[in-house]
């Protein structure tokens, strides 16, 4: 895709945050000069495929879409800036980003809608708002809503994720079968895929870059999915090296258990606040 097609945030001492206009897509949030984000070195820049990594943004379907791509279209849409990045009086960047129903998605889901998505570059974090609106006058319409966030990991082995202790989750790797979540801390030692539900709006992930702690703060989003190929799976995924799982994670804040249910002239808002510590 071309340069710009890209919108760059920069707070000054090395501190940026990359957004691809495919999908809105977070691919770099570098904090003095050191990337936050996994992308895989195989990821597709082609402007038709999701890209492999960052931060892809999840909707109106999770997972596998009889009527149309999996993880649904936002990813793989050409998003609008609507407002370029703008410093705020805190020395803070803020962008604006939206998507709206076109000819692309009502060939697969068929009604009107209105994506806003606001970040905010801070020092050590970088948020975001999300709003979901119906400007219908008659259709209800029910979604789903996540983002994908791929973190940058040295040995994912070495990690542990606070935040689902006591809940219940569904474990895609066995046929979706649900169990509770007894551990204080999830570790990550195999392929794992779950859909963790009500969880607490906090997770803290230990040993992200640098042996650093990274925090996830979620507001609207109940449940959290755990993500990580393993070698196994690696093989089979064509845009992800066979040797690349050890370097990441994904701890996705979302709303997928429980679809969003919007009446006409409604909306629905999430945020999410990631931060090195």
């Amino acid at each position: 895709m071309a340069a710009t097609s890209v919108v760059v945030l920069d707070r000054g001492n090395n501190t940026t945050c990359t957004v691809n206009l495919f999908g809105a897509t977070v691919v770099s949030w570098r904090v003095n000069n050191q990337e936050q984000l996994f992308v895989s070195k195989q990821a597709v820049f082609d402007g038709k495929r999701a890209i492999r990594g960052g931060i892809p943004f999840v909707f109106p379907q999770f997972g596998q879409w009889a009527f149309g791509p999996q993880h649904g279209f936002a990813r793989v849409a050409r998003w609008h800036v609507e407002k370029m990045p703008e410093r705020l009086p805190s020395g803070d960047v803020e962008a604006v980003f939206s998507l709206m129903d076109d000819d692309f998605t009502r060939s697969m889901w068929h009604f009107q809608f209105r994506l806003t998505y606001r970040l905010i570059l801070r020092e050590k974090e970088l948020h975001f708002n999300i709003g979901v609106y119906n400007p219908s006058k008659e259709l209800t319409f029910s979604c789903q809503l996540l983002l994908h966030t791929y973190f940058k990991v040295p040995d994912v082995r070495r990690c542990q994720i606070t935040g689902m202790h006591g809940c219940m989750f569904i474990d895609k790797t066995r046929e979706g079968a649900v169990y509770q979540e007894t551990r204080e801390v999830v570790t990550i030692n195999e392929w794992t895929d779950r859909i963790y539900q009500n969880t607490m709006q906090e997770h803290i992930i230990t040993n992200v870059v640098s042996g650093r702690k990274m925090r996830i703060q979620k507001y609207n989003f109940p449940d959290t999915v755990i993500w990580n190929p393993w070698a196994e799976f690696a093989k089979e995924i064509p845009d992800f090296g066979d040797d690349e799982f050890p370097n990441m994670v994904c701890v996705e804040a979302g709303r997928v258990a429980a679809p969003i249910v919007l009446l006409p002239g409604t909306a629905f808002e999430a945020s999410q606040i990631l931060q090195v510590m």
